[in-house]
């Protein structure tokens, strides 16, 4: 018998963890436990690269990531409607491409701005962790 694999959730992600049939304890293939307010950020840079409805930016995340952060629906739109409410991005209501109507989500001038700053944060942050887990 070989691994399976299951989803375990972390905050607003999903993480897979592969068991092993004779250590039923679980095991992280991958470790995306992010820090919060991450998702955010994350939600911004998505809606960078082009408008799109909840959907799109949970499956946008997840493919620029490789996979390896699954969005959990209900952390995402939470997170679009406090965004909304920051004056980040705004929304309206349009077609899908499964020809259904969807609320579209695009980045505000603000939301560019926001967008600049907490990367700039993350940029800092994972930096100084870089460092401290380089040191021998």
């Amino acid at each position: 018998m070989g691994k399976r694999a299951d989803a375990r959730l972390l905050g607003p992600f999903a993480m897979t963890v592969a068991v092993e049939p004779s250590n039923p304890i679980p095991m992280p293939v991958e470790s995306n436990d992010v820090l919060q307010g991450t998702l955010d950020m994350l939600v911004l840079k998505a809606l960078s690269l082009q408008p799109m409805h909840g959907w799109g930016v949970a499956q946008r995340i997840q493919q620029i990531s490789s996979n390896v952060l699954q969005v959990n629906q209900g952390s995402l739109y939470p997170a679009l409607h406090r965004l909304e409410d920051r004056g980040w991005i705004e929304a309206e209501w349009g077609t899908s491409e499964n020809n259904r109507k969807a609320k579209f989500y695009r980045l505000t001038r603000a939301g560019e701005r926001q967008l600049g700053t907490e990367a700039a944060t993350w940029r800092r942050f994972a930096t100084a962790i870089d460092a401290v887990m380089s040191t021998t």
